[in-house]
């Protein structure tokens, strides 16, 4: 089957161009198009999640030979969540290439966490496919370039940061609650309130609880280093 342009043109962006076109096509389709005959790629998604671990597990172990089981499972974990998967999407644009549904695609679909890190983990599948586990490695590495050198950074999620400094203080771990649910229900945005037993607060919002918790954490550190 042959590449429409836009599909040919995001090869030029991830380095790679299928002998199979079909596995890339299948790694765009969302399910809200996949049809009979039109497979979807959730079965891509499934196999490129293990694949991506592969990769950095082995990329980790090989950086930092001394690292022990504990030190290296938060930054494995930073590199591979669906939120890092997500951000290497954008980089590539792959959000304008997803085959969507109607209904995905007047929610802004093209933009959302999950379908981007879903499109993600089936492009990294469809190339292992395609030309097996060195190719993808190599993609990989290359698309999440500098990642790895800062996952020490990334690794530290902002929940977890607040938690260690309210303990390092004598506090109780912060508190987060919903504050506020808007838009409808198959967009919403929460408004996340995170509380420190002294008083104080912040806010974060985001379409996911996870994310909008971080945020409000990472809203609170930078003021309670301010004061």
């Amino acid at each position: 089957m042959k590449l429409s342009r836009d599909l040919a043109a995001f090869q030029g962006r991830i380095g790679y161009a299928f002998t199979k076109p079909d596995l890339l096509i299948q790694a765009m389709t969302h399910g809200s198009l996949a049809s009979g005959t039109r497979p979807d790629n959730q079965r891509l998604e499934f196999l490129g999640d293990r694949v991506l671990g592969l990769v950095m597990a082995e990329a980790l172990m090989a950086d930092d030979a001394r690292a022990s089981e504990g030190q290296l499972a938060p930054r494995f974990n930073a590199l591979v969540r669906k939120e890092a998967c997500a951000d290497v999407a954008r980089q590539i644009d792959l959000g304008s290439v997803l085959k969507l549904g109607k209904s995905e695609q007047v929610t802004g679909g093209r933009r959302k966490i999950a379908l981007l890190g879903d499109g993600m983990e089936a492009l990294i599948a469809a190339v292992y496919l395609d030309a097996g586990l060195d190719q993808a490695r190599s993609m990989i590495l290359r698309l999440w370039g500098d990642r790895l050198a800062r996952v020490d950074e990334d690794a530290r999620d902002a929940k977890t940061t607040l938690q260690e400094w309210a303990q390092a203080r004598g506090m109780p771990p912060p508190s987060y609650t919903i504050e506020d649910r808007s838009g409808p229900d198959h967009a919403p945005v929460f408004c996340i309130a995170v509380r420190l037993s002294d008083g104080r607060e912040a806010l974060g919002r985001a379409t996911a609880k996870r994310v909008a918790e971080q945020a409000a954490a990472k809203a609170l550190l930078e003021k309670v280093s301010n004061d």
